[in-house]
């Protein structure tokens, strides 16, 4: 049996760490009002909203309810203030907040970082 080689992105082609943060809410207007929010103060470079059904136990009932799930891209600098933006701003009692890693196409990765406004770090005091 002939082994698979493994995969490697194609020649001229180079990668660069893109953080994407995924969420749901209930309404479309809560979906469009977070993923404007985002965008605009620059947390995210863009956020992709999807209608689904979810289902879940809560308070012990079975519920299936329809949601809209938001998907937005941003640099890892920025991933904690936008994870504290959307905490501050989400309509759930306790809201489903994911992030995951990827690795983009370096353009896009690129595009990403140039249209979000990462925190500058903050530097402790030398004594």
């Amino acid at each position: 049996m002939s082994q698979i080689p493994p995969t490697r992105p194609a020649k001229g082609f180079a990668f660069r760490g893109v953080s994407v943060v995924t969420t749901t809410v209930p309404t479309a207007e809560d979906a469009q009002r977070l993923s404007q929010g985002a965008v605009q103060a620059q947390l995210a470079a863009c956020a992709q909203v999807d209608q689904i059904t979810s289902h879940y136990l809560w308070k012990g009932e079975l519920q299936a309810s329809p949601e809209w799930r938001l998907v937005f891209k941003t640099v890892p600098d920025a991933v904690q203030p936008l994870l504290e933006w959307l905490r501050s701003q989400h309509p759930y009692e306790l809201p489903q907040l994911l992030l995951r890693g990827e690795q983009a196409q370096h353009d896009y990765g690129q595009w990403v970082a140039q249209n979000v406004k990462a925190p500058l770090p903050v530097r402790e005091a030398r004594r």
